[in-house]
């Protein structure tokens, strides 16, 4: 069954089966078809997230089992939901103890049956597998070390002995296993398994063996087979040895009856493999359609300047978005990801080595040529099918000014033609190709979500997955095309505005574009406010950059603040990596950053933040309302984050990960509550074969507007850039078109139009958003819209 509209809940040991099934009723009342569940398969003890699977063949007993999961189902059966499940085939959590099938293969070796379930590269690691769990180097931590009974302890941590070797002196106890316990530090540079993006603690999962996929897939077809689950969101498909080949046995082994949704991560006009057996995405890319349409161009780049000025930009403090991303592309490559590119040579070289046509390519030429290409790659992931316009001659041309030498610019070729698979198909070839793509779309997520957003900040709630900062506006125009393309090509696809990844919820996002109309306004007050909190103990930034991502983000987020704008600051200069990092801490600026925090947005300067907040309320508001409005009535299948029908400030995770509540009702929850009613008890209108037809208004201030009609039936109209609208003079002149019938106001009882022509200052008299749903139909008319 396709949904109308999901409702996605955080479940977790603090919020269990049994809390969602009390939420039933109240999620239910608002209108949507189906829950969204949070992954359920059993993960390491304590998990917030359930990403961290350590069983796929059991539901999580912390969150009540299968057995809760199934009453669950019943419960929101009973009040008309389905359940849709988040899913991750790509990865495993990299704990022994808590992880059955990666005790075993520890234990057992490559012969061991589960060993096929991980990507693991024996012969890399020398016939062990490196776990990089020790504090320091083996040799200060063999005191730390304990042996008993069959089991190596270290800390908290356990790890299986091979057979007959526990009675061994602990340095030749250590040598016999099929593992190598390493330093921390060696995971970058020495890791012989695939791991997602550059976490250790997640080990990749070969689900391209259909053995594999079978037995971790298991307990997820038999929930879809008996009914528990109607669709499956599949999480992180870029990882996957072969995305579209996974897609369609999944597909077949559900029988084609699972809605599924990828998160798949679009850039720019990428678009969605037409061959893939999907509904859709996960909707990130209607999520930058939707900020696009609320940020002012002019005044963006206009914030551009302004941040120049203030901040004065270095390098890779990120003054230019192209140059910003492809500094820390290298930076990620050389680094974070030292040992995935090491695994592409390794393969490269194989390839060479057995071709007499390729030999000769030194290994260092083949690694600068691996890094050179994945720098250069627009996208996050390279497809066999159109990768050429991916990596293209151009970018080809491009890496091999890294050699002195064009002879040695060679191996770029090579390197390239091996990622397209021009040159066959053995298994390294193979192997080479998937970990190319696999690679790609790591450093595209590290490179470019978890480095350049920190870094280039003259609009931060540009900076959200799937967006571009670099351009961060949409015209009216332009969304139209990607809706009626959704409408034609995805019309099950998913839409969202909030997610328990992105960076900020969509309505402190709503804030902080508001400041794309007044940059000149904003320019003055970040000046106003970094000298009134200088004049307190702590309160001067330790670098200008971080000053204006904090003062944004104060404005956007609201107050009280809680330690919560300190968190999630202290993370921002972690990730961008330019004072401190995750691993190489600089605890001094790092205190210095808290300490800004607390005596600066966290202190007494809220109250002046607060005041300027104020004056953003009116404009605020019709952003809130038009981007919930047009999510909820675009083609797709809206998927709402928990608490996001009422108001929903929050940070980046964990923040924005807090258990459900009940949402206090107010005027977004009112037009949440609307909109989805209209789309359960319309679905045609909005289903697949529903149609979108753009409405255009007329008059100076018609650029403002934003309206459609779906299948004649329905009407959405939104106020755009209400900031600049106000300043020229508001809806004087400007009128709509509506569609012939008679059109009701669903967001005021007492209100209805006639078809033809009505003055926007009307329709949006006491709201900046209208939604109109037609109660009678003109002779002659019934085709309209």
């Amino acid at each position: 069954m396709r949904p109308t509209a999901t409702y996605r809940l955080q479940i977790q040991p603090d919020f269990p089966f049994t809390s969602a099934a009390a939420a039933v009723p109240y999620i239910a009342g608002l209108g949507v078809s189906h829950l969204h569940l949070s992954p359920v398969l059993e993960a390491v003890p304590g998990s917030t997230h359930g990403y961290d699977v350590v069983d796929p063949t059991r539901v999580r007993e912390e969150l009540g089992g299968e057995e809760g999961l199934r009453a669950l189902a019943r419960t929101a059966r009973e009040h008309g939901l389905g359940l849709v499940l988040d899913i991750v085939p790509n990865h495993m959590a990299a704990v022994p103890r808590h992880n059955p099938a990666l005790w075993e293969v520890l234990r057992e070796g490559p012969l061991s049956p589960y060993a096929p379930w991980f990507d693991i590269d024996w012969e890399a690691g020398g016939g062990k597998v490196l776990l990089p769990v020790l504090g320091g180097r083996v040799g200060d931590e063999l005191g730390s070390l304990k042996v008993e009974g069959d089991v190596l302890h270290y800390g908290e941590q356990r790890f299986p002995l091979r057979e007959s070797t526990s009675h061994l002196p602990l340095p030749e106890l250590l040598a016999a296993q099929w593992y190598r316990l390493g330093w921390w530090r060696l995971a970058r540079t020495e890791l012989n398994y695939r791991r997602f993006f550059t976490i250790s603690d997640l080990i990749g999962v070969r689900v391209e063996d259909p053995d594999v996929f079978g037995a971790t897939h298991a307990k997820i077809l038999e929930l879809v087979r008996d009914g528990v689950v109607e669709g499956l969101r599949i999480d992180h498909p870029d990882g996957l040895a072969d995305p579209e080949g996974y897609l369609r046995r999944l597909d077949e082994a559900t029988g084609g009856a699972c809605w599924t949704v990828v998160e798949k991560i679009l850039t720019g006009d990428e678009r969605l493999p037409a061959g893939w057996p999907v509904a859709g995405t996960t909707g990130y890319d209607a999520l930058r359609q939707l900020d696009g349409l609320f940020t002012d161009p002019v005044g963006a780049g206009e914030l551009v300047t302004l941040y120049r000025e203030f901040a004065g930009p270095a390098g890779d403090r990120g003054g230019y978005w192209e140059a910003t991303v492809r500094r820390a592309a290298y930076r990620v490559v050389t680094h974070e990801l030292a040992a995935e590119t090491a695994a592409l040579t390794r393969l490269a070289e194989r390839v060479c080595d057995r071709d007499p046509a390729l030999r000769d390519h030194a290994p260092w030429a083949l690694r600068t040529a691996i890094r050179e290409l994945l720098v250069r790659v627009p996208v996050y992931r390279p497809y066999r099918v159109g990768g050429d316009e991916v990596l293209t001659v151009k970018a080809a041309a491009s890496a091999k000014g890294a050699f002195a030498v064009p002879q040695e610019g060679t191996a770029v070729d090579v390197v390239r033609d091996l990622a397209l698979g021009r040159l066959g198909d053995g298994p390294d070839h193979v192997a080479f190709r998937a970990r190319f793509a696999q690679t790609s779309s790591a450093l595209r997520a590290k490179s470019v979500e978890d480095t350049a957003f920190y870094r280039y900040v003259p609009l931060i709630s540009a900076n959200e997955v799937g967006g571009d900062p670099g351009s961060p506006a949409v015209a009216p125009e332009d969304f139209h095309a990607y809706c009626e393309r959704l409408a034609r090509d995805w019309p099950a696809t998913g839409t969202v505005l909030t997610t328990h990844d992105t960076k900020r919820s969509s309505d402190v996002r709503a804030r902080i574009a508001v400041l794309s109309e007044c940059p000149d306004r904003w320019a003055a007050f970040v000046q106003q406010i970094t000298e009134e909190a200088g004049r307190l103990e702590g309160g001067r930034a330790p670098d200008p950059h971080l000053a204006w991502v904090a003062w944004q983000t104060a404005v956007g987020f609201g107050f009280p603040y809680e330690g919560r704008l300190r968190e999630a600051l202290l993370k921002s200069v972690r990730e961008a990596a330019l004072h401190t990092t995750w691993t190489e801490p600089d605890e001094a600026y790092e205190r210095a950053v808290a300490d800004f925090v607390e005596a600066g947005p966290e202190g007494p300067p809220l109250y002046s933040v607060a005041q300027f907040a104020r004056e953003l309320d009116p404009f605020v508001r019709a952003n809130v309302l038009g981007s919930a409005l047009l999510q909820l009535t675009m083609p797709g299948v809206p998927d709402l984050y928990q608490r996001t029908e009422g108001e929903f400030l929050a940070l980046v995770d964990p923040d924005n990960r807090y258990p459900f509540g009940e949402a206090v009702p107010n005027e977004k929850t009112a037009l949440t509550r609307a909109a989805l009613r209209l789309r359960r008890e319309r679905p045609a209108a909005f289903g697949e074969s529903g149609t979108y037809v753009p409405l255009a208004a007329s008059g100076p201030a018609a650029a403002h507007c934003v309206a459609f009609c779906r299948t004649g039936e329905v009407v959405t109209a939104v106020t755009r850039l209400s900031k600049r609208l106000a300043a020229a003079g508001g809806w004087e002149g400007t009128e709509l078109a509506l569609p012939p019938g008679r059109w009701a106001d669903l967001l005021d009882g007492a209100r209805e139009f006639d078809g033809g022509a009505v003055p926007l200052a009307t329709l949006f008299a006491d709201r900046p958003v209208a939604l109109l749903s037609r109660t009678a139909v003109r002779e002659g008319s019934e085709g309209s819209g």
